[in-house]
């Protein structure tokens, strides 16, 4: 159910105008990766009983900040950034109920892992936001975004566990591996939603196994 059932005839020009805002994203945060937060959240929201507008909604535009914060190598919060965004782009659509641009707003700005405000997801459509978007960062696909964004920033294939945790964002030794050594490997913790959590121990497995055996790969250990 929803409060909005009106606004899902809004919903193809809000399809339209965040893949525009998309167009330039490199692949690790292109639109494909809001479809597929998209499809998660549908199925989450499904499960779980939540208003499915403002989740798909929500979805759709989690990311529209994302463009900035990429340009800038993340001195741009691109959740805060896409919850201003919200506010500009939906009344502009026609879906100008302030309680819904509030609460798509919301979804948006506390949807990321990494928070800089100290602000959680409150309401069940902004935690279905914030898992969907965190199945994507995990699993076999989020191993593929993690190689995808080491290497567009020009960090090595592989590297050992003390040289990653040692480094920075955004440099050399910032490789997949880091990644999951400060990040995937603790979202199976993290999820918010009964649903999330069971995928999410699915996609963990994947990921162990992945780096373990690059691991292996890596020193010899296989033969």
């Amino acid at each position: 159910m929803t409060r909005w059932p009106h606004y899902r005839d809004r919903f193809p020009a809000l399809m339209q105008e965040a893949q525009r805002r998309h167009a330039a994203s490199p692949a690790c945060h292109d639109w494909s990766h809001t479809l597929r937060v998209l499809k998660n959240a549908r199925h989450l929201a499904k499960v779980e009983g939540a208003d499915m507008v403002v989740v798909e909604y929500a979805a759709v535009l989690h990311d529209i900040g994302r463009p900035s914060e990429l340009a800038d190598q993340g001195r741009t919060c691109h959740a805060a950034l896409g919850a201003d965004l919200v506010r500009k782009i939906l009344p502009g659509l026609g879906a100008d109920d302030p309680e819904f641009v509030r609460h798509v707003s919301e979804c948006v700005g506390t949807h990321r892992y990494r928070r800089r405000d100290g602000g959680e997801p409150a309401s069940l459509e902004a935690r279905i936001i914030y898992d969907a978007d965190k199945l994507d960062s995990i699993g076999a696909i989020g191993i593929g975004r993690a190689f995808h964004f080491a290497g567009r920033t020009g960090a090595r294939i592989h590297n050992t566990a003390e040289a990653a945790l040692a480094s920075d964002s955004y440099s050399r030794e910032d490789t997949a591996y880091r990644e999951y050594l400060v990040k995937l490997r603790f979202i199976q913790d993290r999820m918010l939603t009964g649903e999330g959590r069971r995928l999410a121990r699915q996609r963990h497995e994947v990921m162990v196994e992945f780096f373990h055996q690059l691991n292996r790969e890596v020193d010899n250990e296989d033969f």
